[in-house]
């Protein structure tokens, strides 16, 4: 699983072989320039999630439920995730919780919408948490595997473990009868995700510990940029062959 927030990098990302691609509340930080995801709305996760879809053939779609988009209340939370699964493309919708959220995650499937559940480090959750901080130490871990236990038996379909301890992942990997997917959750989960800009080196010199850079297109790009500058500066572009005749 990777995220994608437009059409050419879906595009990209499904012809490359994807299995999964989550338009993540990542948006907000990755894409907008937010500080973190709590300011990203429902219409944003529509509008970008709908780009997505259009770049498909294969792929799982995946879109995130916002911040206070199905905190509320259960009827709130149908409301919004049957707009959002009927207007943006998406065949799941992913919401953060764990035991707190399996009422919530239930309604949602038995409206016939696929639920990819989150849990451990849930960004929606950071203030709360005091920041971005490994989850499932001490006694967190019997709440964490209480949360999987609880969103499985609610009906989801997938959950997403996220910076929790390689044995604790591995565990709970092992006691579900759903896939895992793990972001810092280490290599036992079923499947990973990452932030593609994460992957591709987009984001400076921000990384944290659970990423992989695979390459470095800020630096790609920034020469790239550079030499168009210098060349329309020199004159050297356009050149003949770039101009009608």
């Amino acid at each position: 699983m990777l995220t994608a927030y437009d059409h050419p990098t879906a595009r990209i990302l499904d012809n490359a072989g994807i299995d999964t691609i989550l338009v993540g509340d990542s948006l907000g930080p990755v894409v907008l320039g937010y500080p973190n995801t709590i300011p990203v709305t429902i219409d944003e996760m529509i509008h970008h999630t709908r780009a997505v879809a259009r770049g498909l053939k294969r792929a799982l779609l995946i879109i995130d439920m916002p911040f206070m988009s199905y905190q509320e209340s259960i009827e709130q939370a149908k409301r919004n995730a049957g707009r959002m699964f009927k207007e943006s493309g998406a065949e799941a919708v992913k919401l953060e919780g764990g035991v707190t959220m399996k009422d919530t995650i239930k309604a949602i499937v038995d409206m016939d919408v696929p639920v990819c559940a989150h849990i451990g480090l849930t960004p929606q959750s950071i203030h709360r948490m005091g920041g971005y901080k490994v989850q499932g130490k001490g006694k967190d871990v019997e709440r964490l595997i209480e949360d999987a236990k609880a969103v499985e038996a609610a009906g989801a379909f997938m959950v997403v473990l996220e910076c929790v301890p390689r044995q604790l992942a591995k565990e709970i990997t092992e006691m579900l009868s759903i896939p895992t997917i793990g972001i810092g959750a280490g290599p036992d989960c079923d499947g990973q995700v990452l932030v593609i800009h994460d992957l591709l080196g987009l984001l400076g010199d921000f990384r944290p510990k659970f990423v992989k850079q695979y390459r470095n297109l800020t630096e790609d790009i920034d020469k790239a940029v550079k030499e168009y500058i210098d060349e329309v500066t020199s004159g050297t572009f356009p050149d003949d062959s770039q101009s009608f005749h």
